[in-house]
């Protein structure tokens, strides 16, 4: 099996990800839906485990065969970088891949929202970009640290599992680590990141309590930390990082988050008309109102406080969504599909006749 030729196509056809599976053919994610190469006929193992040989080191072969799991990224001629996951299914392997953009793309360019180039700029806090998988936040912190990169000078450490996008060094200096080459975990690289003497770190995920407290600490110290996690609502990430947290401790960390957040983002990647993605983005900040209620634990009431707070530039997902759809950038039966409260969207939108 030629790798390089299958990804050639999958680029050719602006799939944003290509998956090999056992007794499928290859699939590739175009505009969000999945799509079969029918022509290729169906996978192997033994394709999928040569396709593996070509993308890989002999290092990286015996990671995946000691843990079964291997997360990766690489990069080849007219192709340009990739993510990589590799798995086992019923007894084969399973490999999964993305496509990077070849440069880091700027908040103008991917129409999100300009309040992220205010955000970015802060000298200390929390900034968290939520969603479901595949909805772009990787790529949504990329070009914050991108416009950091062109407007200021700062010392910007990255811990990544993999190392996506390659930053060059430009008004500030950027230092990325990768987990399992550069450092062994998020916990252990952010216990010694502050005798680095770094002014804005990006953590690649909250993904467990000991990095969860390890980001407030640092935050807590002054410093800029930007992270991701994986929730379908604002609210929802705040009640998962707390979460993390053993119940006797949740109080005291109601109050650390409430003192170090900026701002919390939930994205969601949705169809353009005439094709392609855009970022539907909700935006909670960490106002005095929105302190004082993830401070006493009431969660619930923040998509009303979003709601009663828009000046200030926050916005729930369903005011994304219609405001998209007034632009025409999406559709009304997107609007509807994506939506959390099918009347709210409705009310939002006025009276508007759709067709």
């Amino acid at each position: 099996m030629e790798i390089q030729s299958l990804l050639t196509t999958a680029r050719r056809k602006k799939a944003s990800d290509l998956h090999l599976i056992t007794n499928s053919p290859p699939l590739l994610r175009v505009d969000g839906a999945l799509q079969p190469l029918d022509n290729l006929g169906k996978l192997t193992p033994e394709d999928i485990s040569e396709a593996l040989f070509q993308l890989t080191t002999s290092e990286q072969r015996e990671t995946f065969i000691r843990h079964m799991e291997l997360d990766f990224a690489c990069s080849l001629p007219r192709v340009g970088r990739m993510r990589c996951n590799v798995c086992q299914q019923k007894g084969s392997i399973s490999l999964n891949i993305r496509f990077l953009a070849p440069v880091v793309p700027t908040i103008d360019e991917l129409e999100l929202p300009q309040i992220l180039k205010g955000l970015v700029m802060r000298p200390r806090g929390l900034i968290v970009v939520t969603g479901p998988t595949g909805s772009g936040k990787t790529t949504t912190l990329a070009t914050m640290l991108q416009h950091l990169n062109t407007h200021a000078h700062r010392y910007i450490i990255t811990i990544e599992d993999p190392i996506e996008y390659v930053h060059p060094n430009l008004k500030s200096a950027i230092s990325q680590r990768e987990l399992g080459i550069d450092t062994l975990s998020f916990n252990y690289a952010l216990k010694h990141i502050l005798r680095q003497d770094p002014d804005v770190i990006l953590v690649g995920e909250m993904r467990d309590l000991e990095t969860a407290s390890a980001v407030l600490s640092v935050a807590e110290t002054g410093h800029l930390v930007l992270s991701t996690g994986h929730a379908p609502s604002a609210a929802q990430a705040v009640e998962r990082i707390v979460d993390l947290f053993p119940l006797h401790e949740r109080l005291l960390a109601q109050a650390r988050l409430a003192s170090v957040l900026i701002a919390i983002l939930c994205q969601v990647l949705v169809p353009r008309v005439g094709g392609g993605r855009i970022a539907a983005v909700e935006i909670m900040l960490g106002t005095p109102a929105v302190k004082n209620v993830i401070r006493e634990g009431k969660i619930h009431l923040l998509p009303n406080v979003i709601r009663t707070q828009t000046d200030s530039g926050m916005q729930i997902l369903d005011q994304a969504l219609v405001d998209l759809y007034l632009k025409g950038t999406i559709s009304w039966s997107t609007v509807l599909a994506w939506c959390q409260d099918e009347e709210e969207v409705k009310k939002l939108a006025g009276e508007i006749k759709i067709k």
